[in-house]
């Protein structure tokens, strides 16, 4: 009978055969990952689908570039003509 290893125990194995330094690599990603999935249940704990007005709801009003983004181009083109 062939007996079951669970991903941590193979993930185990794999770094105890690692020198210090890829061992050190593999941490650093490891909380790179979860540090990741922090901010996602931070941004959404419900784990509910958002919208993009949602998800970029705190970023909207953000920048004051002062007067209508729209003549924005026009203003630049004069600036420097080409």
């Amino acid at each position: 009978m062939k007996a079951t290893i669970t991903v941590e125990q193979r993930i185990i194995e794999l770094v105890r055969s690692l020198p210090l330094a890829k061992q050190k690599q593999i941490l650093d990603f490891a909380e790179f990952i979860c540090s990741q999935n922090k901010q996602k249940d931070t941004l959404n704990p419900e784990h509910k689908p958002l919208s993009a007005l949602e998800l970029a709801g705190n970023l909207i009003g953000s920048l004051d570039i002062g007067g209508d983004l729209s003549l924005k181009k026009h203003e630049l083109k004069n600036q420097n003509p080409a």
